[in-house]
């Protein structure tokens, strides 16, 4: 796992400052400390970081092909790249390591921009070819490796893994993109493709970007998607032994590796069924790292214990006070823009401890948008059902009637919180799905956001990122929203949540849960071998019976979550405060100061549960800082 950057003169062949390209570099080193790479000609720099994982002694970046003339920095894996070697091998390509970053330029070489269609893996490069002119960026199908870019005044274009590559170059303008901060309140991250700055945007999954000297920057092309057809005849028992063989294929392929190799072990059904198959698949017994809260209600220790019992793994826990706050500075400075998602706590603390043993883990992440394993995908079946009861000349009128009448009851049982379920009846099914998984309701948007800003936004609202979305999603509910989520929460938290507390420690992880093919062949099986009545991911846990205690595959879901709403009442009560009514806060011009006072004083008496509205603020507090 790598870090890249580059510098790119589009309209022609101005000299590139090497200063500056390496210190658009160092900002990343953290994602590649073993070496450094750096290259530059007439128009054009590259530069790497590497974090040294296949072919040790060779495989230095950026890399070129025979003559010199196509030059690639990669970010990635592709397991596949030994076949891809073979073939182009025959086809008369000459190979000079045995890396998998040189199968990049000869298969562009081969195949042009559809070279990526070939690749299997996760990545982000950027290529350059100086016979053709031309710069080529490409980011891997599911997202798992980030890729920002930014054209700037004079022509240049600059690319980076994060964030903070483009931002240490001074022609980057930072001025905040106003959708980008209705986005990050409703989702608690900026979607694709863009980011919190005006001027920088993310290439998004599945997409390349081919920039021509001398032409105008184009739009991103994109070169896959996941189709759920839905059409796969096959009997229960065959998809349960077919899932089993694509799982343990998935997992088979990243085992490569020429440093220590490992799991994350949550205790959870996706990390546990991973172990299961690396346990199969390995003579050594399997590295496997864990973290325990202290708080029972938190804490999935146990389960894990269990799995690594089972498969006699060299198991490692660190058991983590659930007053682990400290990160908030720490999380704003590594994620670059907004993030909400309180569980990158966690997320940091375990790759901090894997680190200390692997240099490589695999982990389980995908799972629950592949299988169906959210909770909020059973809710909002049960939704659709009584949706298509009414019509919705009916249906809006009498549940949003009952939705404004019903009191809010947040602290009470779920089952007693009628009125988010009758706000939800009362909405579409892709407007109900938005507001299950909004961060800060529309309602509560309109509430924090000064007059001022709701201006400036022009009446863009935060939907529209899933409304773009769902013109391309299948028919079917429940594979409608799988399909969303693979396009907003796997890729702009997840995979973001990952990526970077993984690499803030050196630290490469692997998702075999994300393996296109495998991803490819659960999309096309019927709905309810993932969802069956109330039993999410139901294939899958039958599949992984004979591998995994029903204690682990059939326990509720609990999640990697954070105490957020005691944390605010307690030790976190008077930074909240300072924080959203600070200086930062009152300048940006954002937010409506009194509302702001008027949530922390209701949710700190224990009257309402602001606890994740109040926390996204003050991760939001945290950026305007440390950007600052």
């Amino acid at each position: 796992m790598c870090g890249i950057a580059g510098i790119f003169d589009t309209q022609g062949t101005r000299e590139i400052d090497r200063a500056l390209l390496a210190a658009m570099n160092q900002a990343q080193h953290h994602r590649g400390p073993d070496e450094t790479g750096l290259y530059a000609e007439p128009g054009v720099g590259l530069a790497h970081k590497r974090l040294s994982i296949i072919d040790l002694s060779t495989g230095q970046q950026p890399l070129f092909n025979e003559d010199g003339s196509v030059a690639v920095v990669f970010n990635g894996e592709i397991y596949n790249f030994i076949e891809l070697m073979t073939e182009l091998q025959a086809l008369g390509h000459t190979f000079h390591t045995r890396s998998d970053t040189e199968v990049i330029v000869h298969a562009w070489e081969q195949w042009g921009d559809a070279c990526v269609t070939r690749f299997r893996g996760m990545f982000a490069f950027g290529l350059w070819d100086r016979n053709q002119q031309t710069l080529f960026l490409a980011r891997d199908r599911m997202g798992v490796k980030p890729l920002f870019y930014a054209l700037l005044d004079d022509g240049s274009l600059i690319f980076g893994s994060e964030l903070k590559v483009l931002t240490a170059h001074p022609g980057l303008k930072r001025d905040i993109d106003p959708c980008a901060v209705e986005d990050y309140f409703a989702w608690g991250y900026v979607p694709e493709p863009r980011t919190i700055y005006r001027h920088a945007l993310k290439l998004s999954p599945a997409h390349t970007l081919t920039i021509k000297r001398g032409t105008a920057l184009p739009q991103p092309v994109p070169y896959w998607d996941v189709s759920f057809d839905n059409t796969a005849t096959i009997s229960e028992r065959d998809a349960q032994h077919e899932l089993e063989a694509r799982l343990r294929e998935a997992v088979q392929i990243r085992l490569m590796a020429e440093v220590p190799l490992g799991a994350f072990l949550s205790g959870g059904v996706d990390s546990s069924a991973v172990v299961a198959m690396m346990a199969k698949l390995s003579n050594e017994p399997v590295n496997t790292c864990s973290i325990g809260f202290n708080d029972p209600a938190y804490n999935e220790s146990d389960f894990a214990a269990l799995v690594a019992a089972r498969y006699q793994t060299h198991h490692s826990l660190d058991m983590v006070n659930t007053d682990d706050f400290g990160l908030i500075d720490t999380l704003a400075r590594l994620y670059d823009e907004p993030y909400a998602d309180s569980s990158a706590i966690p997320t940091y603390r375990v790759c901090q401890l894997a680190k200390k043993r692997v240099t490589v883990a695999l982990s389980g992440d995908g799972g629950d948008e592949t299988f169906a394993g959210y909770r909020r995908y059973r809710w909002h079946m049960h939704e659709e059902r009584v949706r298509n009861l009414l019509p919705t000349s009916l249906r809006r009128p009498l549940f949003g009637l009952l939705g404004s009448i019903y009191p809010k009851a947040d602290w009470a049982p779920k089952m007693f919180r009628a009125k988010s379920t009758f706000q939800a009846l009362a909405r579409s099914g892709m407007e109900a799905y938005f507001h299950s998984v909004s961060f800060v309701s529309d309602e509560l948007r309109s509430r924090i956001f000064s007059a001022k800003f709701k201006r400036e936004l022009q009446g863009y609202q935060a939907i529209e990122v899933l409304r773009r979305h769902a013109a391309n999603a299948p028919e079917h509910p429940l594979s409608a929203i799988q399909y969303i989520d693979y396009k907003t929460y796997l890729v702009g938290d997840i995979n973001t949540k990952v990526d970077r507390a993984s690499m803030a420690h050196a630290l490469e992880v692997r998702e075999p849960l994300m393996d296109h093919q495998l991803i490819e062949w659960t999309a096309s099986l019927p709905p309810e071998l993932k969802l069956h009545g109330n039993e999410g991911k139901y294939l899958f846990k039958k599949a992984m019976q004979a591998y995994l205690p029903d204690e682990v595959l059939y326990r509720p879901k609990m999640g990697f979550a954070v105490p957020l709403a005691n944390w605010l009442r307690g030790p976190l009560r008077e930074r909240a405060r300072a924080a959203l009514l600070g200086s930062h806060m009152t300048d940006s011009g954002l937010f409506d100061m009194d509302f702001l006072s008027e949530m922390l004083a209701q949710h700190q008496s224990g009257r309402r549960d602001y606890s994740t509205p109040i926390w996204t603020l003050l991760m939001f507090e945290a950026f305007l800082r440390c950007a600052s």
